[in-house]
């Protein structure tokens, strides 16, 4: 029988959800794990969150058969494209592969203040995610049990709304992008089935591991998107299993388009992203405890995310493994987003 990966993950984890899309698509066999029961597995000692995804990995060694644990959904992709070949998410094109790479890391780490913002900031929003996510991965607690964890995780969650930069400083320009990012996507969608073209890479699932639990769990930003952009709604619910889609070698988009149809994002991504990525990078290497910059005119305040500092030096590694020619034609595209400032100095 076919090896099949394990994916310990929780049904409302963007990066979870982000995974077991692109599993789906790629039509790679995977038991889906909830998070609950993982400790009862013969697995790999590691440190679950409620957010991060688990893969497991089999191997074959001298003595016996054994497992290997691997975090981060970015190299979780990169990882499963080594050993199986069909249906990758990888475009043969390195202009079309960056900029992807650009996007993906732009919903896992911009993208995804929304959704934590939305879930844990708004009344309805904080008692639907309070009451419901301890129940989804074990929902046979007594009540007993579950209604005094209920309001101690949620109490949690909210007091944590600070470390992804959501407070009463940063909410306005939190909302403001995702609007701006419903709009973006929109408008690629009427042109074009997904965001690689006809079909999926990795920015299309990270895209969809956030915008699942905006547009179909949290009251606020569900109603929001339904209003200005069903078709995102609609994109949403179809990326949740695409194992049926057919696509060839000829579906991706071209470069000569991207600019046409990627505009709007990536003005965002220049407006919003990389500005923060530029002053939470400075703040690290100041030693800052918390930082202070401005985004498009508006005040941006938060601890550094060590994290994200290291988000900007892999998509730099990433634009330095380009060939030259190749670099001249991303920072083309990227001219007058914004964007192009992540990558040389203005």
């Amino acid at each position: 029988m076919e090896q099949v990966i394990k994916l310990v993950g929780a049904p409302q984890s963007p990066y979870s959800r982000k995974m077991r899309a692109a599993l789906r698509y790629r039509r790679i066999p995977y038991q889906w794990i909830r998070q609950y029961s993982a400790a009862s597995e013969a697995q790999p000692q590691v440190k679950i969150s409620h957010m991060i995804p688990v893969l497991w990995f089999s191997h074959e060694g001298e003595n016996a058969k054994h497992d290997t644990a691997m975090l981060d959904s970015t190299f979780q992709l990169q990882k499963l494209e080594e050993i199986y070949p069909q249906r990758s998410l990888i475009s043969p094109d390195p202009v079309l592969n960056f900029f992807d790479a650009l996007i993906e890391d732009f919903a896992d780490e911009w993208l995804t203040k929304a959704m934590f913002h939305y879930r844990w900031s708004q009344p309805q929003d904080i008692k639907k995610a309070g009451t419901l996510l301890p129940l989804e991965t074990k929902w046979n607690r007594s009540d007993d049990l579950v209604l005094p964890f209920q309001q101690e995780f949620s109490d949690l969650q909210v007091s944590r709304l600070g470390v992804v930069g959501s407070n009463k400083i940063t909410a306005p320009l939190i909302e403001e992008s995702f609007i701006n990012i419903l709009q973006a996507l929109n408008k690629i969608l009427t042109q074009q089935p997904f965001i690689l073209g006809h079909r999926p890479g990795a920015a299309d699932f990270a895209l969809y591991g956030q915008l699942v639990c905006l547009t179909q769990f949290d009251p606020t930003p569900s109603k929001l998107t339904l209003e200005l952009a069903p078709r995102v709604t609609a994109w949403v619910e179809a990326m949740e299993d695409l194992s049926g889609d057919e696509v060839n070698a000829e579906s991706w988009l071209k470069r000569e388009g991207i600019q046409n149809i990627w505009g709007s994002l990536l003005n965002e991504i220049g407006r919003t992203y990389a500005p923060y990525l530029l002053a939470n990078e400075a703040a690290l290497k100041e030693n800052k405890e918390q930082f202070s910059c401005m985004i498009d005119g508006r005040l941006w305040q938060q601890k550094p995310f060590l994290y994200q500092g290291k988000c900007l030096m892999w998509l730099r590694q990433k634009f330095d493994a380009l060939e030259d020619a190749d670099k001249e034609q991303v920072l083309s595209i990227m001219q007058d987003s914004g964007c192009q400032q992540l990558f040389v100095s203005l």
